[in-house]
């Protein structure tokens, strides 16, 4: 017969009796799970601080970035600058260059059409003295060759 023992404290209650087969597992299975636990917290604890160390990394590196995206948008307000620059030029160029062709187009209908004409009349003229010249003595010279050819 299995005596149990009551211990009267006061908000303590203590029973001392007769350990079992149940509790003694129960006590290991405790035990081992104690041991578990304390094994699983060391890759944890290795996990937040491999968490700490990209979270300062990430930090280093956004602390690293904002001077560079400051000079880069430094460095296209000033390429933006430029190319507005090459604009106006451009379209000064275009400008000169429709005026150069104006101005070729206006000689070319004020200059090149009488000098065209002036070009067509010395060809008639000179046309018509080589023909002149070439006309006398050919004809002679036709005359005589028929003339000898008669004889």
């Amino acid at each position: 017969m299995a005596r149990s023992l009551v211990l009267n404290m006061p908000f303590v209650e203590w029973k001392v009796g007769i350990v079992s087969a149940g509790d003694i597992a129960g006590l290991i299975a405790a035990g081992v799970f104690a041991v578990l636990v304390g094994i699983l917290a060391v890759p944890l604890l290795k996990l937040g601080r491999v968490f700490d160390e990209t979270t300062s990394a990430i930090h280093d590196v956004s602390e690293g970035i904002t001077p560079i995206l400051d000079e880069t948008a430094l460095t296209l307000r000033e390429a933006n600058k430029q190319l507005a620059r090459v604009d106006t030029i451009t379209k000064h160029v275009a400008d000169v260059t429709g005026n150069a062709s104006a101005l070729v187009a206006l000689f070319a209908a004020s200059v090149g059409g009488p000098l065209i004409k002036l070009a067509g009349f010395s060809a008639a003229v000179r046309a018509a003295l080589r023909g002149a010249t070439a006309f006398g003595p050919a004809r002679a010279g036709s005359a005589k060759r028929g003339h000898d050819t008669t004889d």
